[in-house]
């Protein structure tokens, strides 16, 4: 294996005398700060007569050896410092405690700072826009630790790595010593450099601000105006922006925050506008008037991706924003048209072959309500005349199918909403003012009153929903700006799946198909919101003086795309040369996901040729959930390569969505929406409750919500750290393309900190003071544990590495793990145990090889568990010196250590399963053996069987199985019993018990044994014996098949000689 720290020897010892210099000043303060309490112990001795007894205990105790609690407390560290450490470790891991302090010293130290100067190869992420309104909940936890666990890992492994925190203007405001991750593989601190990015989209915190001062003062942002309500926008911005930081810093995450950025800063918005109009001079952005999604809450477009649409089977009521009672709206989801657009029909399409109605064609229908004559027209490509009646209305300008129609036949598209919708005067009187869905039914009511009103029947419908406010989207006719997609999609199609020169890769390879199946289906995507947050559009209008109409926007031709106001009078004057003319600029904003889509490349700087956008783009990879894909994804890989002139990231990471333990999306009107802090920190039940008091939701929402955290949080949420939060999220990734949430797995690593810290105690209390670390280690001369712990952390290391690499996350959380828990903590620290019982000079070897190997896994073990946790692993790992590497690996330890495990675990077995009695009693053991070769690997691992199954003594013999003397042997030698268990066909050991033995149960299982085996027997005879086996199947099959059939004869037959052991047994007693 190629270990990630390749150590230059001049810089190891340059830190290595930094380290031992600044532990011997801190060793140095630790006996002044112990003089001075001594000193101050002699006053207070002096001031009172209970004090000296008080101070005479504490000196008796440190005298004595015996523990004084303040040596296990961590001293009060100033801000920004190097933390500073109790004398002894505490008893028990308190996260709170481990957690303090560390990452401010990280921060202050720079450790997260990168220069693009640096000669190492850089690796760079873009953290995805969370989408929130305020602070974050445990999806985006789970982002961030996926992003760090990458982030430190390369930094550790010598990449100058990239992740810098960046705010969106959707409403997110923020306002050389050494650690564990840039000294264990000496990884200089300005090379750590980080990109994050926060974003809120500027819609959805529209809202936000606008339910705040409705709650707050009642007042809409149409009462207050632009001005003002952009200001209350920013207070929010400056209020709720520091929680997020305070999380993402909480949470470890290592970002390097010198090169936080804004999107709305100087240079980001310089890099919008500069994209805006080089896309409009390449004729890839232009205004037209077209049908879009609507919504009526904000006001606004929004994009085809923002709409969720739902599949109506039957008659429904549907609750609507702005509706109090949802009993008007069973129609809108069960009529073949909606009937409130009515009022903007402006002709009436049949089937030319429709002979039903060949007599009216190229005539007129009067309208009911306003007496417009509409044309009947023809039209085979919308009208179906086996549907419904064969006639269809048609308003142009609210439906898509429509719209194409009143193109085809140059109708009228009139439009009888408000942007907030409502009826609008071209609605006619009688329903002007109303809102739709309370026209429809009054409409209704006025057909049946007019004798027009016929019937209505159940329809399947699709109903389109918008994604953030739930409102039923309104197709409305209106000039947007447009970015022109199709070149574009191609391109990025093609980096995605070109097999032969593949610039992109998608992981997991599934999406590579929706990837595909969106890129060729993709429309033009519509960039201008009507809000009054974001980047304004870099749009002038121009209004002539002699313009007949003085609208904005009247004339598509008059509008002039320019940097700024002087440059586009400079190109108004150039092309209306000798005209007056008045500027107006649009107030539209931009779509938040364009300036998204330019993250990649402003952060680096973009438009200017800056140092940083040499070195690190395209940057290396994105991580992110699926369903952002197209969102986010799709239009940075398009604006990339047409901007930068190559892909914005290499590989594209997609992490599943978070849900609750019952596999609900986060809700907080379900009050399963988590605090990462909340985990963190803990919380009561009340305090749940408190934040949901505090928030948005209505008297119902809340009821229901508290139920719902009773049932799931009834003790609240217990204090688990951030480091049990990181690594169960990132455990939890193997989970397909959803992870259900249970707060109790977290809580047991939070238990399995615990169980790390004591392991780390125990080994550190056996290095002792004088501990020198190895300059290098001889694992030849070393104890049998000891080369094979070494063995398996370096396959540890190997697994951990290659499931990174390949972003199978999980894999190499599990690997980790189970190398700590199943290997360090269970076996090897229990197997070295009796080299440190006593001091026996014959162990004396055993036990520095032993403080040497234990030193070595400390040092290694804690640099491969960092990534994943990084405070726990900085507050051991400061406890200690560095290493080298060294080639540890070594296969026949393992396979030995294999058979010795597997001994073991029978004789644990057959302990715990009979023998309660004697289940603390350390009790003889004998191990009968098949080879020579398998009873010299029991002979010579003795010692590690015997600690590890708490034998009193084990015997070993073989090759005699089957003798006259195998039975006299167990059954006359005395009046003990034995229980017996078979480790494998070379393999059997026994537990000698005095007089417990329960024999009819021994038989009960020899019985069992037997008739598994011959069912067996059975079916591998019928298999081996069927006709044209010896034809048919392959040559190594069948000798595999002979030697298994051979094994389960023999262990058949040892299953009868201990049967018959047992009946000897029972003769003699």
């Amino acid at each position: 294996m190629s270990q990630p720290d390749n150590k230059l020897e001049g810089v190891e010892d340059l830190e290595r005398k930094k380290k031992k210099e600044e532990k011997a000043r801190e060793k140095e303060l630790k006996k002044l700060k112990a003089a001075e309490k001594a000193e101050l112990a002699k006053l207070k001795a002096q001031q009172g007569a209970d004090a000296p007894k008080k101070s005479a205990k504490q000196n008796i105790r440190r005298d004595t050896g015996e523990d004084y609690p303040g040596d296990y407390v961590d001293p009060e560290t100033p801000f920004g410092e190097k933390k500073r450490l109790s004398c002894q470790m505490a008893k028990q891991y308190n996260p709170s405690a481990v957690e303090k302090s560390w990452y401010a010293w990280w921060e202050k130290s720079g450790f997260f700072v990168a220069d693009a100067s640096s000669p190492k190869p850089p690796f760079v992420i873009v953290l995805p826009p969370p989408n929130v309104t305020g602070a974050l909940h445990i999806g985006h936890a789970l982002t961030s630790a996926i992003q760090d666990t990458i982030i430190r890992w390369k930094r550790m492994s010598g990449y100058n790595a990239l992740w810098v925190p960046g705010m969106d203007h959707a409403g997110i405001a923020t306002q050389k010593p050494h650690g564990l991750w840039s000294t264990l593989w000496l990884v200089e601190p300005e090379d750590a450099h980080s990109i994050l990015r926060w974003k809120i989209l500027d819609a959805i915190l529209q809202v936000v601000v606008e339910k705040k001062l409705m709650r707050e003062r009642r007042l809409t942002r149409h009462d207050i105006g632009r001005e003002k309500f952009v200001s209350e926008v920013w207070k929010w911005k400056d209020e709720y922006g520091g929680t997020i930081l305070r999380q993402q810093r909480r949470l470890g995450a290592s970002l390097d925050w010198s090169r936080e950025c804004f999107t709305m800063d100087e240079r980001r918005s310089r890099a919008v506008t500069e994209a805006f109009v080089w896309l409009f001079k390449e004729g890839l952005i232009y205004r037209d008037l077209r049908l879009v999604n609507w919504d009526c809450i904000l006001r606004t477009a929004i994009s085809d991706i923002e709409v969720d649409y739902v599949d109506i089977k039957e008659r429904k009521l549907l609750k609507v924003p702005g509706y109090e009672d949802p009993e008007g709206l069973g129609e809108i989801v069960v009529a073949t048209t909606r009937v409130e657009t009515m009022l903007g029909d402006t002709a009436i399409a049949i089937h030319p072959d429709d002979k039903r109605y060949s007599h009216l064609h190229g005539k007129f229908a009067i309208h009911p309500f306003n007496g417009r004559r509409l044309p009947i027209i023809c039209d085979a490509i919308l009208v179906d005349p086996s549907f419904g009646t064969g006639a269809v209305k048609i308003t142009p300008a609210h439906d898509p199918n429509d719209f194409e129609v009143g193109r085809r036949h140059n109708l009228e598209f009139i439009n009888i909403f408000t942007d907030d919708g409502k009826i609008n005067s071209n609605g006619g009187s009688e329903f002007v003012g109303m809102p739709r869905f309370k026209a429809r039914q009054a409409i209704t009511v006025a057909l049946q009153e007019k004798g027009l009103y016929r019937s209505s029947k159940n329809n399947e419908m699709r109903l389109g929903l918008c994604s953030r406010t739930n409102d039923v989207v309104e197709p409305l006719i209106k000039p947007q700006w447009y970015v022109k997609c199709s070149g574009m999609a191609k391109q990025a199609l093609d980096v995605a799946m070109d097999a032969e020169n593949r610039k992109l890769e998608i992981i997991p390879k599934q999406y590579t198909a929706d990837w595909k199946r969106w890129l060729e289906n993709i429309r033009d995507w519509c960039i201008s919101r009507q809000l009054w947050w974001g980047h304004q559009i870099p749009a002038w209008y121009v209004t002539l003086e002699d313009d007949e109409l003085k609208e904005l926007g009247a004339y598509n031709d008059n509008w002039i795309v320019a940097k700024d106001e002087s440059e586009a009078r400079v190109e108004a004057s150039k092309k209306y040369a000798g005209r007056k003319f008045d500027l107006c600029r649009d107030p539209d904003v931009l779509d938040t996901w364009f300036s998204a889509g330019l993250f990649p490349l402003s952060i680096l700087g973009w438009p200017d040729d800056t140092e940083d956008l040499k070195t690190f783009y395209p940057t290396s990879v994105l991580e992110t959930g699926h369903d952002i894909l197209f969102f986010w994804v799709a239009r940075m890989v398009m604006m990339g390569i047409k901007l930068g002139g190559d892909v914005p990231f290499r590989k594209v990471y997609l992490h599943p969505m978070i849900r609750d333990a019952h596999g609900r999306k986060m809700s907080k009107s379900l009050g399963n929406v988590i605090d990462p802090l909340e985990v963190i920190n803990g919380i009561s039940l009340e305090g749940l409750h408190k934040r949901l008091e505090e928030g948005n939701l209505d008297p119902n929402e809340l009821t229901v919500a508290k139920a719902g955290q009773v049932k799931d949080f009834p003790n609240g949420i217990a204090e688990c750290g951030a480091d049990a939060l990181r690594f169960a999220l990132v455990s939890y990734t193997a989970q397909s393309d959803r992870i259900n949430l249970d707060i109790q797995r977290v809580v047991g690593y939070r238990q399995w900190c615990n169980k790390l810290w004591n392991a780390v105690r125990f080994a550190m209390s056996k290095l002792g003071d004088n501990f020198v670390p190895p300059v290098e280690v001889h694992p030849k001369t070393m104890p049998f544990s000891c080369k094979w712990i070494l063995s398996v952390l370096n396959k540890a290391i190997l697994k951990t590495m290659s499931s990174l690499e390949s972003y199978e996350f999980s894999d190499a959380a599990t690997a980790v793990y189970s190398w700590w828990q199943y290997q360090f903590c269970d076996v090897f620290i229990e197997a070295i145990k009796p080299y440190f019982a006593v001091e026996d000079p014959t162990f004396s070897s055993e036990r520095k090889s032993s403080q040497e190997v234990l030193w070595l896994c400390l040092e290694t073990g804690l640099q491969l568990l960092h990534p994943f946790m990084p405070f726990v692993t900085e507050e051991l790992w400061q406890r200690l010196p560095s290493a080298k590497d060294e080639c540890w690996t070594n296969e026949r330890v393992e396979l030995e250590m294999d058979l010795v495990e597997s001994t073991v675990k029978s004789l644990r077995s057959l302990r715990s399963e009979g023998l309660t009695k004697h289940k603390n009693e350390r009790l003889p053991a004998y191990a009968y053996c098949q080879s020579e070769e398998v009873a010299d690997i029991i002979k010579s691992h003795e010692l590690e069987i015997v600690t590890l199954a708490a034998l009193s003594s084990l015997e070993v013999e073989h090759g005699c199985y089957f003798s006259s003397e195998y039975l006299i042997f167990f059954s006359c030698c005395s009046s003990a019993r034995c229980a017996f268990e078979n480790v494998n066909e070379n393999l059997k050991v026994y537990l000698k018990v005095q007089g417990e033995l329960n024999a009819e149960a021994e038989r009960e299982k020899i019985k069992n044994k037997m008739e598994e085996i011959q069912k067996q027997q059975e079916k591998l005879k019928k298999t081996i014996n069927a006709s044209g086996y010896e034809q048919k199947v392959p040559v190594h099959i069948q000798e595999e098949n002979a030697t298994k059939l051979a094994k389960l004869i023999q262990e058949f037959e040892f299953f009868q000689k201990e049967r018959s052991r047992l009946e000897a047994v029972d003769g003699c007693n």
